[in-house]
């Protein structure tokens, strides 16, 4: 089996997909960050392709890091200075070959995620 990587961003306050959240894939090793990729997910709450496809897909350490801060205020959720909820770091390890999917179901004031199939 080939590995590759993907997530589904749902709004669970306005109960709809997640449309035009920026999401940052990094590859950690040790103490360094690397940054591979930036996407945005699209009507479905979805990115257009594989955040990580099988030609680029290793296993390791990674971090997804949603901004959520900024979809948030582009839905009209009311404003706090600052927000409860800006930037969710999601770190996870992929140990092999297969599918992972990280999707992340967010409010204002809270969110969840699980390693999806």
């Amino acid at each position: 089996m080939t590995g590759y990587l993907t997530t589904h961003v749902l709004d669970t306050a306005r109960g709809c997909p997640a449309e035009g959240l920026k999401i940052e894939l990094f590859r950690i090793e040790g103490a360094d960050r690397q940054l591979l990729k930036t996407l945005v997910t699209n009507d479905d709450g979805r990115t257009d392709e594989q955040i990580l496809p099988e030609a680029e897909f290793s296993t390791g350490d990674y971090e997804l890091v949603f901004h959520a801060g900024d979809y948030l205020d582009a839905c009209g959720t009311p404003p706090e200075n600052p927000r409860f909820l800006n930037v969710i770091p999601i770190r996870f390890g992929m140990s092999e070959h297969s599918h992972y999917h990280v999707p992340l179901l967010l409010s204002p004031f809270g969110y969840s995620t699980y390693r999806g199939s």
